[in-house]
């Protein structure tokens, strides 16, 4: 496969298309949440488990950034967030538009962003099922010595966003001892209130199809220098690359308890610009260069 460019476009195409867009629906978002609607609501990716799921969803989640719609919103963060996401599309997307071609550009963008979804998707239902595992050990009477030995079986991780909660409540219930009927039982809805809020936690932001283009520039072009603020000495794209993807499977095995990020959607989206590729080079039995 050829991806040699007949000319070379600063901002091609489909690359400003996508930076128009992402533009237009921020402002739309902020707009919009200050006359009460909140457009994260209908736009932004829910859990498929959830009452506020849409398939459009899996697309439509890639053009929203940060919490600008709803009370409370940070601006500042959001603005950041869509920069962040934004910069980097053009500085690698526009590359490999010139490579790929505008069509062949875009379907690789939203091909690595909906797998991206998916991947994160996957995820969260198993750490759902986690969940409804200990919701429906409140099925029935249980004791402080039942939970306690459920955590230890389980090797549920006191770091982790769930696993902080559950020893807090082992901490409270210790505490209490002997607990109240209505003690236990508070705790029952309340496990059931956090696994309804998990469920309807909205994901927005391109970064598993910007994730996908960085893979995508880093495997098509690796010896390109790269020049990082926090980086005193240039950085080949192959080694920048391969040490973001092992920081984001870090972070994500780790799910640190302060961290909203979704990084197997970051990973998820690699992973697909990384089979794309392939699929693409073998289709057209020639050489990516």
């Amino acid at each position: 496969m050829d991806f040699r460019p007949s000319r070379f476009e600063i901002l091609p195409t489909i690359v400003k298309n996508l930076l128009i867009i992402n533009g237009l629906l921020f402002l739309a978002t902020i707009v919009a949440g200050r006359q009460g609607i909140d457009l994260t609501e209908y736009l932004a990716l829910h859990h498929w488990s959830s009452e506020k799921f849409k398939p459009w969803q899996l697309i439509t989640h890639l053009f929203m950034h940060g919490d600008v719609g709803a009370p409370g919103a940070n601006y500042e963060a959001g603005f950041m967030h869509l920069f962040s996401n934004m910069f980097a599309l053009w500085m690698f997307g526009s590359m490999l538009e010139n490579s790929f071609g505008s069509k062949r550009f875009l379907s690789f963008y939203l091909m690595c962003g909906v797998g991206a979804s998916l991947l994160h998707l996957g995820v969260v239902t198993y750490q759902l099922q986690g969940v409804q595992d200990v919701v429906a050990l409140f099925n029935r009477p249980v004791t402080l010595q039942e939970y306690s030995a459920y955590l230890s079986s389980h090797h549920i991780s006191k770091s982790s966003q769930f696993g902080s909660i559950l020893y807090d409540i082992q901490h409270q219930w210790t505490a209490a001892a002997p607990a109240s009927e209505s003690f236990i039982q508070s705790i029952s809805i309340e496990l059931r209130k956090y696994l309804t809020m998990q469920r309807d936690i909205p994901t927005v932001g391109a970064s598993g199809a910007i994730f996908g283009i960085l893979f995508a520039f880093g495997y098509l072009f690796p010896n390109t220098a790269l020049y990082l603020y926090f980086i005193p000495i240039p950085i080949k794209a192959k080694y920048f690359v391969a040490f973001y993807a092992i920081f984001e499977l870090y972070a994500g095995v780790r799910n640190s308890e302060s961290d909203n990020i979704a990084h197997f959607a970051h990973l998820g989206g690699m992973l697909v610009a990384f089979i794309i590729i392939k699929v693409w080079n073998k289709t057209n039995r020639k050489s990516l260069f």
